[in-house]
């Protein structure tokens, strides 16, 4: 009786040994039972040591016990199984699993699960697949597992496939894959047979129905699984104020809202993010300063939609705010966090700033770096782009689409064609952003033959007709010189925003084609697209080459007071040159005095071939000296302030021009081809 106490007390004294730091007493009990010769005589006694050495993680320990077993029985394997698997040693797991004379159905769970939530489903469904008797919780492993690596469609078959219900956490589960599916037809089914069967709606099953109505767009659907619950939840209240937000219907979500006496965070974050998505931000930062006022913490979720907010703004002083909340709490360093401020100071014109904040954090994800890339990629900083993209560990398609754009716009178009094949022999899936990437690269570098190469890889993998890759190649062609190819390319697109249409226009206005890019803008409008400052550049880019003063005098104003749109450095770029050439030199100065940029020299340069034409000699010389303040070294402005004096007949002054010209020894630009560089 005595002994059998003492086995009971030193039993549980064994299960209290859970951790690394307890190892030592647990070691100690072996060497006990092993005196007792208890270990030789019962298989129990071996089995809880070795679920205590697999507790502390000390596996080498239990492979040891293991080996030296008499006895072995499911649970001693199944033990050691779990202890390898929870160490992120799956192969040996499976190895184990593969040598197991008898498995239970706790073995193919063990083994199924662990590979799911390693992410490596292919070897989880070939288990699964083997398994003799599926179970309820193999099912819900490999349909979850599916659904939650973005496989919602074969989460949904599996489903069908199970023939059964299953618990609510597989219902809810698959429920969240119709609605990433958009399919409310099967949803609905599921939502059916739950009635039927007399299922009963706990309020994980209520907001994972709602938010699927919600999200689909039946929203009475979402309505009468709310009105089902006696009290509704904060989780199904948060997935109906998200689900009429989808639908634009923003005074019904708050009207949900409202109904709350104390809305939690979670509804706090709902309706603030309803407001961002429909592009209602200064509303969603109202709110965001009303729940602090109303002693509601936010937390990483809040922060994150207002810092999206704050980037679709580009005001960078609620940036700072925001970085200073997100100090204040701790919030920091967490990287969808720190994702968002570099985002939002990249947008708001702060590379610099989030160049500071990146180099001050500690953690990254591949994510993060991607938008750093773009980052060092918009100012400049092109090697430190190639740095972090050579030291990333995960490089996802979006890391090497950016590096392609990078590389293209900072003047290294070989890099990025090279950095594109690399991609391509890889196992990467090439898609439509790597070749819109590379096609834009070709045009700027005018390769036509390697374009048509890559346009033949859109063509083969089915991407011939994407919105995406049809821009591209209108720019292409366009850069090229081949602008009917490119018009013949946007006939057959669906244009659905300003993107195709400014590509074309802007494909006409730099091949000189003035009047075509007028008659595009005429269709533009008549197709109801609204134009953004890029259609406005093209317009009086065309206006430019055409000479056509009133007309570009009219959409100069119209921009400002029709389209509220401020007129950028390119604008009044076209514009003083417009004015320049039509011999309105007073309206050409007036237009640089208005401005709310400084002029560079190369704006005074249009002013000065305008005085040259039209035959200043005052105004000229003025301009001429202004010029070369600000570019001593132009040799532009010599020669043209020295052609003015000699179209005036004051040939003297003219040779006076050439001669300080040569003493200072400003050298004349040549002209040069690329055709032959």
């Amino acid at each position: 009786m005595t002994m059998e106490l003492d086995f009971q007390y030193y039993s549980r004294l064994l299960q209290s040994c859970k951790t690394q730091s307890s190892i030592l007493l647990g070691k100690q009990l072996h060497l006990f039972f092993l005196k007792k010769g208890i270990l030789g005589s019962t298989i129990t006694v071996g089995n809880r040591l070795l679920q205590m050495y697999a507790r502390c993680g000390t596996m080498t320990e239990t492979w040891n016990l293991f080996d030296e077993m008499p006895q072995r029985n499911c649970f001693s394997w199944n033990t050691l199984i779990e202890g390898y698997m929870k160490l992120g040693n799956k192969e040996k797991s499976l190895e184990l699993f593969k040598l197991m004379p008898h498995k239970n159905d706790f073995s193919w769970n063990l083994v199924i699960s662990g590979f799911v939530k390693g992410g490596e489903l292919e070897v989880a469904r070939a288990l699964f697949d083997d398994m003799p008797e599926k179970n309820g919780v193999a099912w819900n492993s490999i349909i979850h597992g599916y659904a939650r690596n973005g496989d919602a469609r074969k989460a949904v078959e599996l489903f069908k496939e199970m023939g059964y219900l299953g618990d609510a956490f597989v219902l809810a589960t698959v429920i969240g894959a119709c609605v990433d599916l958009g399919a409310i037809g099967c949803g609905k089914q599921i939502h059916a047979h739950m009635v039927v069967d007399g299922l009963n709606f706990d309020p994980v099953l209520c907001s994972s129905l709602i938010n699927l109505y919600g999200k689909c767009g039946d929203l009475d659907g979402a309505r009468n699984v709310l009105n089902l619950m006696k009290e509704p939840d904060d989780f199904s209240l948060s997935a109906l104020i998200s689900g009429y937000a989808s639908c634009g219907r923003m005074t019904d979500a708050r009207r949900i809202f409202d109904t709350k006496r104390d809305p939690c965070v979670v509804l706090w974050n709902s309706l603030i993010s309803g407001h961002v998505s429909n592009n209602e931000e200064i509303e969603a930062l109202s709110l965001f300063n009303k729940m602090r006022e109303n002693g509601v913490q936010p937390d990483f979720s809040s922060t994150a939609v207002v810092l999206s907010a704050c980037s679709s703004l580009c005001i960078s002083e609620h940036v700072k705010q925001m970085h200073g909340h997100a100090h204040k709490f701790g919030m920091i360093h967490d990287v969808i966090i720190a994702s968002g401020l570099i985002d939002a100071y990249s947008k708001c014109g702060r590379p610099r700033d989030a160049c500071k904040f990146f180099s001050e954090l500690q953690t990254y994800d591949t994510i993060l770096l991607n938008s750093m890339i773009t980052v060092y990629s918009s100012c400049g900083r092109i090697e430190d782009a190639k740095q972090l993209f050579k030291t990333m560990l995960n490089k996802s398609q979006i890391s090497w689409n950016s590096m392609i754009v990078g590389l293209s716009q900072n003047g290294c178009p070989t890099e990025a064609l090279g950095l594109f094949c690399k991609m391509n022999k890889s196992d990467l899936r090439i898609d439509k952003f790597s070749l819109a990437s590379v096609i834009s690269t070709c045009a700027s570098i005018s390769n036509i033959e390697l374009g048509k190469q890559v346009f033949a890889k859109a063509t083969l993998i089915g991407l011939e007709s994407d919105p995406i890759i049809a821009t591209s190649l209108v720019d292409f062609y366009c850069k090229c010189g081949f602008v009917e190819y490119g018009r013949k390319i946007f006939d057959t697109m669906t244009k659905s925003d300003q993107i195709s249409w400014n590509s074309m226009l802007m494909g006409y206005a730099t091949n000189g084609h003035g009047l075509e890019t007028l008659m595009l803008f005429q269709e533009m409008r008549n197709a109801g697209v609204r134009p953004s400052d890029i259609t406005f550049t093209a317009v009086l880019s065309a206006c430019d080459h055409c000479g056509i003063l009133e007309e570009g005098r009219k959409w100069f104003d119209s921009m400002k007071r029709d389209y509220h749109i401020d007129p950028g450095i390119e604008h009044y770029s076209c514009m003083v040159d417009l004015f320049a050439r039509a011999g309105c030199l007073e309206e050409a100065m007036n237009l640089i005095a208005e401005m709310p940029f400084k002029a560079d020299a190369s704006l005074w340069s249009s002013v000065l071939r305008g005085c040259v034409a039209h035959g200043d000699r005052t105004l000229g010389r003025k301009v001429a000296e202004r010029i070369l303040e600000l570019d001593p070294e132009n040799s532009g402005a010599y020669v043209q302030l020295s052609s003015l004096f000699a179209t005036s007949g004051e040939w003297e002054t003219s040779a006076i021009v050439r001669r300080i010209m040569r003493e200072k020894q400003i050298q004349k630009n040549p002209g040069c081809s690329w055709a032959d560089s």
